[in-house]
């Protein structure tokens, strides 16, 4: 099986998805988006509203914030790829449950190595103690880089922290002109 072989089944297979109870009350799944063979990969925690209304992770108001942040930084949002922890929404933007986490963990493992980016960042805490580490803290740790097996990873605050708590935007862009840094290196 190829590469696009791939893709389609494992898209296919998670749009089917129902190991938890996420799967029967999305409108969309919010699979990933962007370049499948990116060098720089950016994972959410879950769909918001817009999100699930057009299946296309991070093009809600935190998703039209991170894309000014990428082209401030002069990273263009068609070379990275995007993708969640969670592939379908949580009712009223919840904070996704572990077991929903577990349940989906098993999608994102496939596009991570599919994709097999150089780079990994945490759009925020939930990604972050997931994929770096548990004990986390975005406030402490934002912008610093992990060696994780073959990526190096980092945590930014998520996108939509910023529109809650604009004092973090200068944090952001600190970190982003880090991750375009190493993005180039």
């Amino acid at each position: 099986m190829d590469d696009k072989e791939k893709w389609t089944e494992l898209e296919a297979r998670c749009g089917r998805c129902e190991l938890c109870p996420l799967g029967k009350t999305k409108t969309n799944t919010v699979f990933g988006t962007g370049n499948k063979n990116a060098k720089l990969m950016f994972v959410g925690e879950a769909p918001g509203e817009r999100e699930d209304m057009t299946g296309i992770p991070f093009v809600g108001a935190a998703g039209q914030l991170f894309d000014k942040y990428l082209v401030s930084v002069g990273i263009d949002r068609n070379d990275v790829y995007i993708a969640n922890i969670l592939k379908c929404r949580p009712p009223k933007n919840r904070d996704p449950k572990p077991e929903e986490e577990d349940a989906c963990i098993g999608y994102l493992r496939e596009q991570t190595r599919l994709v097999s980016p150089k780079i990994i960042v945490c759009l925020g805490r939930v990604s972050a103690k997931r994929l770096i580490k548990s004990d986390f803290h975005i406030t402490k740790e934002h912008g610093v880089w992990f060696q994780r097996g073959a990526f190096n990873m980092c945590a930014v605050y998520h996108p939509s922290a910023l529109l809650h708590d604009p004092s973090k935007r200068e944090d952001m862009l600190k970190d982003m002109l880090e991750i375009k840094r190493m993005y180039e290196a």
